[in-house]
């Protein structure tokens, strides 16, 4: 008999079928320290799959462990694997899964055994399109379970310490401490959002696979309501499909002796969320967009969370005001320029027929670069209004090859200062177009 499952954001809701342990270190060891890299306020993390390293997505908001995009890594092998339904966020049909078994998941000194991991066998979910960096899983509760597990943020990097009496004081000694509770797997925090100046007491699942600051969800309070300043956006894509919603400006969020002003929220639709098993009171999430802001602590053992904030505690918050979701879609190969540094041998001047000196000092090389691709654009957008569509290749930003930058990079220059302009030269059914649009803010 095939098992139903459903999923949650990127973001998963299952339950447990047998005992794991979790991540346990290896004899004389107490802490282990990971580099991570971070992208649009997301973590990816390396670990060990049966022997074979993996990137996957640190997520709060998963109960279990999940892979897909294994195409490009054949020698993961599985054991005790059967069929399974998947749905999730997003208003699309479920899709095919597999639950398989007894896994075994590593990092350099501490490993986890006989472990359950859920595999989406349909190679069309690919975060790696969207991120810019092959990601070929999600891992969340399993990896937070038994240990004290410390996100670094500014440093980009994963600490995981082992949960004795040392390791605790030393935390508590530098962060501050504040009370969540685990349900269904998940940690939640208790929170005020002030919205239009109606302070209204929320239930919030602590996120770090969102990047937004803040979600709430609207259809399922009397009290929250979307401010009368928005705008319709795509939200993400979760596992059965696109999420949508709307983006508003709140007057501030608010949870233990944090406050953060003039934050931007997104309010999914209830379409998206349709598949979603709620806890009871939950009001909405909060992101990566706000978690950014501090080096947080996680220890699920006692429901704490501690936190210290770092260098971008008082950024203000922002949004893509073009209105352009670019994906990574391939590459290319690209023929560049190099000048060669020579010296000249003795006696081998080469002249022209001009009698002028000849250097041969250029060689070409070529270079596999990346292609990005138009995937989304919002209703009544700057980048809608100036003719941009959905599928668009885009060659040049700024009279720049796009392939000189990175998905983080572009992401980031959509959320630049207002009225900055800028230049797309773009590739539509075979033929170049030029476009241009000024950055504006609609909230």
């Amino acid at each position: 008999m095939k098992k139903k499952c459903v999923f949650f954001l990127l973001l998963i809701t299952i339950m447990p079928v047998f005992a794991q342990e979790g991540f346990v270190f290896e004899k004389d060891i107490e802490k282990v320290t990971v580099p991570i890299v971070l992208i649009n306020n997301l973590v990816f993390i390396p670990i060990k799959v049966n022997g074979v390293e993996l990137n996957f997505l640190l997520d709060t908001g998963v109960e279990e462990t999940i892979l897909f995009s294994l195409e490009d890594n054949p020698d993961v092998n599985f054991f005790n694997s059967e069929k399974i339904t998947l749905k999730g966020l997003g208003s699309e049909d479920a899709i095919e899964g597999l639950k398989t078994t007894n896994n075994i998941l590593e990092l350099d000194g501490i490993k986890a055994t006989r472990q359950l991991i859920y595999v989406i066998l349909d190679q069309s979910f690919n975060l790696s399109s969207q991120i810019g960096i092959p990601v070929n899983g999600i891992i969340g509760y399993d990896f937070f379970r038994k240990n004290l597990i410390r996100i670094d943020y500014a440093s980009k990097r994963v600490i995981v310490y082992k949960d004795n009496e040392a390791n605790r004081k030393k935390i508590e000694k530098k962060f501050d401490k504040t009370t969540i509770t685990i349900d269904r797997f998940k940690p939640y925090l208790f929170g005020i959002a002030d919205i239009d100046k109606i302070k209204i007491p929320v239930k919030m699942l602590i996120d770090t696979g969102n990047s937004d600051s803040v979600w709430l969800f609207q259809n399922l309070s009397d009290q929250v309501k979307v401010p009368s300043k928005n705008f319709e956006d795509f939200l993400g894509k979760g596992f059965s499909g696109d999420i949508e919603g709307r983006r508003a400006k709140v007057t501030s969020f608010s949870f233990g002796n944090y406050t953060f002003k003039s934050p931007i929220v997104a309010f999914p639709d209830s379409s998206s969320i349709k598949s979603v098993r709620m806890v009871k009171d939950r009001a909405g999430s909060v992101g990566g967009e706000i978690l950014k802001r501090f080096s947080a602590v996680f220890d699920y053992k006692n429901e704490l969370l501690y936190l210290k904030k770092n260098s971008d505690f008082y950024q203000p918050f922002s949004y893509n005001k073009s209105g352009i979701e670019i994906k990574h879609n391939g590459i290319q190969w690209v023929k560049e320029t190099v000048r060669m540094e020579t010296v000249p041998l003795s006696g081998s001047i080469t002249f022209n027929s001009e009698g002028k000196n000849v250097t041969n000092d250029f060689k070409y090389k070529f270079e596999l670069k990346p292609i990005y691709e138009i995937a989304n654009i919002r209703k009544n957008s700057p980048a809608a209004k100036s003719g941009l569509q959905t599928g668009d290749v885009i060659i040049t930003i700024n009279k720049s090859p796009v392939y000189q930058y990175s998905l983080q990079k572009l992401n980031e220059l959509f959320k630049s200062e207002d009225n900055k302009v800028f230049y797309l030269e773009i590739e539509r059914n075979g033929k170049a177009f030029k476009f241009s649009f000024q950055l504006i803010d609609d909230l």
